[in-house]
């Protein structure tokens, strides 16, 4: 449509007719087709193809940054050093005999409470 507006074959009013839309809409497309031609002809990146290499490069990065940890964990692994890496989304431990003795509460608590009909035992509640 546009093509056959540049080279005259189509007025505007006429495509517009064709294409069921308003004169600007097709207007705005030849403009836009224009522009494009344009860009391509100086060699003036559009954004999309920016963001793109942009992505890519980042995509790049990250695979780089995968790989590295991936090595470290293999290397730590045949060293037996796997149960001392941290990951992100575990829960820290501060090494109390408090916090150790928090979460036995916790689970026998809920334990009790499925055995109990949803009340905890006797012996929880004097040690709570």
């Amino acid at each position: 449509m546009v093509l056959r507006v540049l080279s005259g074959e189509l007025s505007l009013a006429q495509a517009s007719r064709q294409a069921k839309v308003s004169q600007q809409s097709v207007a705005n497309w030849r403009n836009k087709f224009i522009d494009g031609g344009r860009e391509a002809l100086e060699g003036v990146l559009s954004k999309t193809a920016r963001r793109e290499r942009e992505l890519q490069a980042e995509i790049t990065e990250l695979k780089t940054a995968l790989g590295e940890a991936y090595i470290q964990l293999r290397v730590r692994r045949r060293a037996g050093e796997y149960r001392s890496i941290p990951f992100p989304n575990s829960r820290k431990s501060d090494g109390s005999p408090e916090s150790a003795s928090r979460s036995s509460a916790t689970s026998s608590t809920s334990h009790d409470a499925r055995i109990h009909g949803g009340r905890p035992s006797t012996r929880l509640r004097q040690s709570v």
